[in-house]
């Protein structure tokens, strides 16, 4: 039985894997035997720390196939509840993200021992989780939120919490991000964009893991 995570162990641990690259490929993934060889064609670019996101019946397999590659770190996105998180644990999930945090939520993770990332988007949600002991957060949708300026802004009374952002960032956007002091690394959907995938193209996404890891 896994013994349970303080939420300040939890973000020990999330941000030693956003130290491991600047970027986490955010993966939705339909076909599972696609899994172990776009993980270490991933893994090869220099990406070692995945998120599969819990929104096809093809998640938890993909996990599982993903999480026996030398080198991945491979986590389980869209965790909403409870039984995500006891889902992406059996599956051999390393870690866990969220678009946003409940109690229940949060709770589930630190009694399953499963680093959770949750997700905040506003000065309110980021105290909420800074009171319970959280200090890294995912800022989602990052975009939409306002990107790079209001991750500024919430840095100034907040410096204390740091930020994975995702949701609508390009390679092009990616750099407004990682320079500010506050931001480990963000989360990028298009490093292996489903064409690829379907097309097995390997070295193709590989070279665009290298370009992103170079960020």
């Amino acid at each position: 039985m896994t013994a349970p995570q303080p939420p300040a162990e939890a973000s020990r641990r999330l941000r030693a894997l956003c130290a491991r690259a600047p970027v986490i490929p955010v993966l939705v993934i339909e076909d599972a035997g696609t899994a172990r060889p776009l993980a270490e064609a991933l893994v090869a670019g220099g990406l070692p720390v995945l998120e599969v996101t819990l929104r096809t019946p093809a998640a938890l397999d993909a996990i599982r196939a993903m999480a026996a590659v030398a080198g991945a770190e491979v986590g389980a996105g869209t965790v909403l509840g409870p039984e995500d998180v006891a889902a992406a644990r059996a599956a051999g999930a390393r870690f866990a993200v969220s678009p946003g945090a409940t109690p229940a939520l949060l709770a589930a993770a630190e009694g399953e021992g499963l680093p959770l990332l949750p997700g905040a988007a506003t000065a309110s949600e980021a105290m909420a989780l800074l009171t319970r002991g959280y200090d890294v957060a995912k800022f989602f949708p990052a975009a939409p939120m306002g990107g790079p300026a209001t991750l500024a802004a919430l840095g100034g009374p907040l410096p204390q919490m740091a930020w994975c952002p995702t949701g609508g960032i390009t390679p092009e956007t990616a750099p407004d991000y990682l320079e500010l002091d506050t931001v480990l690394c963000v989360g990028g959907s298009w490093i292996a964009p489903r064409a690829l995938r379907d097309a097995r193209d390997w070295p193709a996404i590989e070279a665009r893991a290298r370009a992103a890891a170079a960020l």
